[in-house]
């Protein structure tokens, strides 16, 4: 998964973070996303099941009586076949991405919350008359180069 920066995003779209006293809190709920991977794949299995049905009403004999009986039996046996089969998967697959998208949000928003602190102590810096011009300078050129992750600052004594 690829983290774009918030403000590039669509405001519909964007992660809503909530500010606590230890921060932000993380807008990933692994028991949400949990719970869409079981409502997907029972929805793929019953559409599963509803498509062998239509197919077994095309062998069965229109003459049979409960024609329509027995071919739904063979998509509910279908569509529970198909549901053993992909749920495990699926869990496994839903809980180690939502473990891994938990662990990028969480990096992501500490590093907002560093920025942020870095450009508090930035702008107390440059508010403080008895810091030197060059040395402002050079601290917040320090933390652009930092923030935008481009070349080395090679400074002389």
């Amino acid at each position: 998964m690829k983290i774009s920066s918030v403000g590039v995003q669509n405001h519909h779209s964007r992660p809503s973070f909530k500010a606590n006293e230890k921060g932000y809190e993380n807008p990933i709920n692994r028991k949400t996303e949990r719970n869409l991977s079981i409502l997907s794949t029972v929805g793929a299995s019953l559409a599963a099941g509803a498509v062998s049905t239509g197919i077994a009403t095309c062998f069965i004999d229109s003459a049979k009586a409960n024609r329509y009986t027995k071919a739904g039996i063979v998509g509910g046996i279908v569509a529970a076949v198909a549901m053993a089969l992909t749920l495990p998967a699926k869990l496994y697959d839903t809980k180690v991405s939502s473990f891994t998208r938990e662990k990028e949000m969480d990096v992501f928003s500490r590093d907002k919350e560093v920025k942020s602190n870095l450009l508090g102590q930035i702008d107390e810096q440059v508010k403080n008359e008895d810091v030197p011009l060059e040395e402002k300078i050079n601290n917040f050129a320090q933390f652009q180069m930092a923030t935008n992750g481009q070349g080395l600052l090679v400074k002389g004594n």
